[in-house]
């Protein structure tokens, strides 16, 4: 198990790097996770009592609501009273298969596999795209859909010549759902894209998903109107079939772009506590800001005095010092004397992490390091490979030539 951590300094600025790998021997389970974690704790001189939040994939085992890890850390009195949440990527992810496109999915998959399932037709498949002159690769993590749109002609062409069943399937009229699906997974595909990367802030993600959710009402009210200016395949799948003998239906197609955008509301909920505040971390002199509820967000979120939290965003909004100072550097000047809730509040936001790309990209390292030439890898050896891996930090060589003593032979 790969644990991150966010780290904040005294400036309010922060440092991502990875705390620690937990190998887990026989069962990974929420109390065998949180036994093996409350250890380490144990053994390194951590401040666990400054932990803000936690963030997980929301596995049963790290969510669950008795045994889980998060629910084990909330029994222990180590622990201070966190925020939780699940991944935001991998909520994103959760909502695109709401799509209810199933039928479509699985003939394209069917097709797709009968071609890479043998080495013969996969190899005669490949000399068909160079006869044709594609340069388009076959198949790719990510864009399955809409490289199978860009092969589709020479997938017919390829099946109708092998006199293959497939290729009877490639005739249904559903393949204008095909050309629909492709472009709304491109548009999530991009969203999940913008969500990766390390450093992305909780405003960051707040703001992306929320552009991605007007993105989808405007796309759907334009295709209503049946404007297929956002959805370029099935405006080239319409030309192909002709507009005359195919009648769009455009209310079922804004029907899934709902459902995508209800399940999007329902996911992040979590956040919606935070939204209000990252707003206010952005723009902390608006005028026309709810000090009473906005303070009772605050409040709320990081267990602070709600009347002293009111007396300093007040305070703050008056500081004519503070405003004329450009807007990032804002929370960095506010002392602890004057500021103590305020100091608090940034701090704590600025530690919250929105997603688990590390531990997930570090864990493709890991794919690379413990391979099966390497089996004889302990966990000590892993654990220091994977963090010259994933660390941002560089060694100070010039120094540590300095310090190393040269020896001459006689």
């Amino acid at each position: 198990m790969c644990v991150f951590i966010r780290m904040v300094f005294s400036d309010l600025t922060a440092k991502e790097e990875l705390l620690t790998v937990l190998a887990m021997k026989e069962h990974a389970r929420g109390e065998e996770v949180f036994l093996s974690f409350k250890n380490f704790i144990e053994k390194t001189p951590l401040p666990v009592y400054n932990l803000v939040s936690v963030t997980t994939d929301g596995a049963p085992a790290m969510v669950g609501p008795v045994d889980g890890f998060i629910a084990k850390c909330r029994e222990d009195d180590a622990f201070p009273d966190f925020l939780n949440y699940h991944c935001v990527i991998h909520q994103q992810a959760l909502c695109a298969k709401i799509l209810n496109m199933k039928e479509i999915m699985d003939v394209a998959t069917k097709i797709a596999c009968s071609i890479r399932a043998r080495s013969l037709q996969r190899w005669l498949f490949g000399a068909h795209l160079e006869k044709a002159d594609s340069d388009v690769r076959w198949l790719s993590r990510g864009k399955f859909l809409q490289i199978f749109r860009e092969l589709y002609p020479e997938i017919k062409e390829f099946f109708c010549e092998a006199g293959h069943a497939e290729y009877v399937l490639l005739n249904d009229a559903q393949w204008l759902d095909l050309a629909f699906l492709t472009d709304l997974t491109n548009m999530l595909n991009d969203l999940n894209l913008e969500l990766q990367g390390k450093d992305k802030t909780v405003i960051n993600m707040i703001s992306s998903v929320n552009a991605f959710k007007l993105k989808m009402k405007h796309h759907s009210s334009k295709l209503q109107r049946h404007d297929l200016a956002n959805f370029q395949n099935l405006a080239l799948e319409l030309e192909t079939q002709g507009k005359a003998s195919v009648q769009l239906d455009g209310a079922r197609y804004t029907e899934q772009i709902d459902n995508c955008l209800s399940e999007f509301d329902n996911r992040f909920q979590d956040f919606s506590l935070i939204e209000p505040v990252a707003t206010f971390m952005c723009y902390p002199f608006r005028e026309d800001a709810d000090v009473d509820s906005l303070a009772s967000k605050i409040a709320t979120l990081f267990h602070l005095n709600c009347s002293g939290v009111e007396n300093e965003i007040l305070t703050l909004q008056a500081d004519i010092e503070l405003k004329s100072r450009p807007r990032g550097q804002v929370w960095n000047l506010l002392t602890e004397e004057k500021y103590p809730n305020m100091r608090k509040c940034a701090a704590s936001f600025t530690a919250l992490c929105g997603s688990t790309y590390l531990c997930e990209s570090a864990l493709s390292h890991m794919k690379i390091i413990k391979s099966k030439y390497r089996s004889t890898m302990t966990d000590e050896h892993l654990e220091v490979c994977l963090r010259l891996a994933v660390s941002s930090y560089c060694p100070d060589y010039a120094s540590l030539a300095d310090s190393s003593q040269c020896k001459s032979s006689k």
